[in-house]
């Protein structure tokens, strides 16, 4: 990560009003740590949820791909051990697979060229490292048809129109009979949403702090963590789920030579994690100019795998 970027994102953050930081930067390396302990949470439904889809509803996803070929495209693979689950009855019925898993770490996509040499030997793997906003143009020149795979709820991370935005750009890439794979966090009982992102047990809320601890670490900061609290909200009719940092009291904090004012009680933003309907995804996919739409839902309905076609 660029120190300079990551130093200039947090001072403008922390001098907007209102106050915020970007949840891109929790990812350091006990940032991820953390993440993994709330992947195995009780509460934190997803992974489970979208692990049921991948492993039972696998071949009914599969008959909607008509053709012999394709190269499975993946926007911030990580490990691919969950795609894996995907890819394995994928390779069984196509004559051809390319997977082509796209990353901003060299390192992960090392960890996830080994998983599939492990998982699914013989399947032609073509890892490419960047922000896939860059790397996207290096697939779209492929004569194979393509199954672009954006999953893990990441459409979540975007707000209000920029989720739009963000599925036209990724259309800009395809051609007709392409498909675009979302995993996708749906609206449900708000108190189930809320304990997701704000666990008895806080580790959420250590996951949120950390971020001021790295700044502390990387930028000189001194945030005293113990002077601001975690809260989460949830609104039922947007589907925003928003994560806050409250200072407990007025003070202020140092980072990077630059003072920055907090009022008692004023909160930094710190992320947000969108829910659709399924209704919601059918009025995205005709705004965005796909063709049609079919969604792939866990027994609880509580995530969508929903696949849109060029």
């Amino acid at each position: 990560m660029n120190t300079n970027t990551f130093e200039k994102d947090v001072l403008t953050g922390l001098q907007s009003n209102p106050k915020r930081l970007y949840s891109k930067y929790f990812y350091d390396d006990k940032g991820s740590a953390i993440f993994q302990q709330i992947m195995h949470m009780p509460e934190y439904y997803l992974p489970g949820c979208e692990t049921e889809i991948l492993r039972l509803r696998a071949k009914d996803i599969i008959r909607k791909l008509p053709h012999k070929s394709y190269d499975v495209i993946e926007l911030g693979a990580g490990d691919g051990s969950k795609t894996a689950l995907f890819l394995d009855p994928l390779v069984r019925e196509k004559e051809k697979l390319t997977y082509i898993p796209l990353d901003i770490s060299p390192e992960i996509l090392s960890v996830n060229e080994k998983i599939m040499e492990e998982k699914l030997p013989g399947l032609c793997v073509k890892p490419i490292a960047g922000d896939y906003f860059e790397t996207l143009k290096n697939i779209s020149s492929g004569k194979n048809p393509k199954i672009i795979l954006f999953l893990g709820s990441n459409i979540g991370n975007f707000e209000g129109e920029k989720a739009l935005d963000f599925i036209r750009f990724v259309k800009s890439f395809m051609r007709k009979g392409d498909h675009l794979m979302l995993g996708v966090d749906l609206k449900k009982h708000p108190r189930t949403i809320l304990a997701a992102y704000d666990d008895p047990a806080g580790i959420t809320k250590k996951f949120n702090i950390n971020l001021l601890e790295r700044i502390n670490r990387e930028l000189k900061g001194n945030f005293i963590t113990a002077e601001f609290d975690h809260y989460a909200s949830y609104d039922p009719l947007s589907g925003a789920t928003k994560s806050f940092l409250i200072s407990k009291a007025a003070q202020e904090v140092r980072v990077a030579g630059q003072t920055i004012t907090f009022h008692p009680y004023e909160p930094i933003h710190m992320e947000i994690s969108q829910k659709y309907s399924l209704q919601d995804l059918d009025q995205i996919r005709l705004k965005a100019g796909f063709k049609k739409d079919h969604h792939f839902t866990d027994s609880k309905a509580y995530f969508s795998i929903s696949l849109f076609e060029v």
